[in-house]
């Protein structure tokens, strides 16, 4: 008993591990073993005395016991007990053990070829414990579809599924997930494909890195989208590219003659990576157009290419291909990416075989347990499932981070939209430094991502730019989120440059501010860049408009009191009555704060308008 207990004393339960009392107990007898701290013959204690002196259920130990009995670890002995038996005890001496000595080889001085660290954001490990994470990639645990894919790994354990991936298949991938991708995935972006025009990745990353490694070398012309991928460019650097820093606008990749002479062309249409702009129609088939005019390839990263929800997204480029010069890259989605690494390569047989050469030097394939696992969870429908439940999520709280962003910060930032993703480019105004913004933040428990390190070029741009994220905080946490970011961003500047006492025009009070909101109609633009009209009735009733179709409407009341014009949205704002003090300069209403902080101006129109408006940018 007295060995028993000093047995018992290497071992310590974590409740909060996340992981069954059953395992760590298997996990940790294991490693005494193993270690040598329990040397051959060593007789464990009973299950009732660990149960005891652990406070855990008996039955937990037993299963415990047999799983090490199951694994050989330990032996049993007739009416006797369990016991380390010969060839097992420190199978792997020093675990427990003080470490060995460090020698101090210099190692610095004989790399060859060492790849410069990555100076751009890197979530920290603990985002968790942030309040608000606005980082985008990064996923809340509820939105793991932990069930179904515990569901799709149980049935790839079944017999017949293992027999076929344990079977040497050389350098073969698993044929259902193959096929699942071409009936499921490449459909819904316009791509037909045979199954040999599929190749399985290690995520899109390793996809793009065997990309360069066959088709890059020294002075070879690559045009890559400025801003863009940092780690695509490091590749390319890596193998001597001469490398063309192509500008992205609000419609991505701009297709212009100074594509010319580029061999290789690689672009993110879906969502450009990372301003989520998304390419229109017309550019992608002039792109195409440009490649085959001028014998180019394109490499087509189809990031985030499921999650297009604020209108249908236009075909893939791989889709308008005609004479196969497009390789489209893209992976499983976000959701499943950090804990698979599953992509894939769709492009012409000669190429991927010798794609299949260059990847058997790194992995030989992908764990082909992995590969079933995703293609089960494909054909039962799972996959699917979570893309229409993460994309109802995720619009959801892209809305609320608009609305919020245009309600907490209307004169500091402008937002690109894109039609869908995950995450908005957002630009503040000139002298905010975003990385000074991301780490004041950060002490306001806010992550945000600094956007400088995407731009390869020393004038870029970018000193102002922030990316927020919608994939990592519920939606109910994005308004107080925004309205702290708000707080910080008002304390770096100061606040607006024009404030009520400054303000030069009429300010509206009695009669005077009932006869000019009596029927006002006010024009402006929210910080997403879509027109919205407020029309005012003399009857306190209040309609508005938004967006350049009127997509987004609503209904309110205004009413005056104390000089102020206050008015209270059925949806928007949140629906919370707000006063404002009003100035009139020409035929610019502006509206304040009582303590004097301007909020926006709109244009005073004569009368309500029967068409969307288009207001100039």
């Amino acid at each position: 008993m007295a060995r028993g207990s000093a047995l018992t004393r290497l071992l310590h339960i974590d409740r909060d591990a996340g992981v069954s009392l059953q395992a760590q107990l298997r996990e940790q007898f294991a490693s005494v073993i193993l270690s040598g701290a329990a040397p051959e013959g060593t007789r464990l204690p009973s299950s009732r005395a660990v149960a005891d002196e652990l406070g855990v259920a008996r039955n937990t130990v037993t299963l415990a016991y047999g799983q090490l009995l199951a694994d050989g670890l330990v032996e049993a002995r007739t009416r006797s007990g369990l016991y380390v038996p010969q060839q097992v005890a420190g199978a792997r001496p020093g675990v427990l053990g003080p470490a060995p000595a460090r020698g101090s080889f210099p190692w610095a001085s004989k790399l060859k070829n060492r790849i410069v660290r990555r100076t751009g954001f890197r979530c920290p490990p603990d985002w968790r414990r942030y309040p608000y994470p606005f980082v985008d990639g990064c996923f809340d645990a509820a939105s793991y579809p932990l069930n179904d894919w515990r569901e799709a790994t149980r049935l790839s354990l079944g017999a017949r599924d293992i027999a076929d991936w344990t079977a040497d298949g050389g350098e073969a991938d698993d044929a259902l997930l193959i096929e699942q991708i071409r009936t499921k995935i490449l459909p819904r972006r316009g791509i037909d494909a045979r199954p040999e025009e599929i190749l399985i990745t290690v995520g899109a990353q390793q996809a793009l890195h065997a990309i360069t490694e066959l088709l890059v070398e020294k002075k070879t012309r690559v045009a890559v989208e400025e801003p863009g991928y940092p780690d695509l460019r490091q590749m390319l650097r890596r193998r001597g590219a001469d490398i063309h820093h192509q500008p992205v606008d609000e419609h991505g990749l701009i297709v212009d003659d100074r594509l010319d002479g580029a061999e290789l062309i690689f672009t993110t249409p879906s969502h450009q990576y990372p301003t989520g702009a998304t390419l229109s129609l017309e550019r992608r088939r002039a792109l195409v157009a440009l490649a085959r005019g001028h014998d180019a390839i394109l490499v087509e990263d189809d990031i985030d290419c499921e999650a297009n929800y604020i209108e249908p997204a236009p075909p893939a480029l791989k889709a308008l291909d005609a004479d196969g010069r497009v390789i489209y890259v893209a992976g499983l989605s976000k959701i499943l990416g950090p804990a698979l690494r599953l992509g894939f390569v769709v492009a012409s047989p000669d190429l991927l075989e010798e794609l299949r050469k260059v990847r058997r030097l790194t992995v030989r394939h992908p764990p082909l347990t992995n590969q079933r696992a995703a293609a089960l969870f494909l054909s039962l429908g799972h996959y699917d499932a979570t893309m229409l439940r993460l994309c109802r999520t995720f619009r959801d709280r892209r809305l609320a981070l608009r609305d919020a962003l245009n309600h907490y910060l209307p004169h500091f930032v402008d937002v690109r939209l894109g039609q869908g993703g995950t995450a908005f480019w957002v630009r503040g105004p000139e002298g905010l430094k975003a990385r000074d913004l991301a780490h004041r933040a950060a002490k306001r428990g806010i992550l945000i991502e600094p956007v400088d390190s995407y731009y390869a070029l020393p004038d870029g741009g970018g000193d102002n730019v922030f990316r927020l994220g919608v994939t990592s905080l519920p939606r109910e946490r994005i308004r107080a989120g925004v309205a702290t970011l708000a707080a910080v961003v008002r304390d770096m500047l100061g606040g607006p440059r024009e404030r009520l006492e400054t303000a030069v025009g009429e300010r509206l009070s009695g009669e005077r501010l009932r006869e000019v909101m009596g029927s006002a109609v006010l024009l402006y633009r929210t910080v997403y860049g879509e027109p919205c009209i407020i029309e005012l009735s003399v009857d306190g009733a209040m309609r508005g408009r938004a967006g350049y179709a009127n997509e987004d409407r609503d209904v309110g009341r205004w009413w005056l009191q104390d000089d102020m014009w206050w008015r209270q949205w059925e949806t928007w704002a949140y629906g919370e009555p707000v006063g404002f003090v009003c100035v009139l300069e020409g035929s610019t209403l502006k509206w304040f704060y009582a303590d004097g902080r301007l909020i926006d101006s709109a244009v005073l129109a004569e009368s309500p308008p029967e068409e969307p408006i288009e207001l100039a940018p």
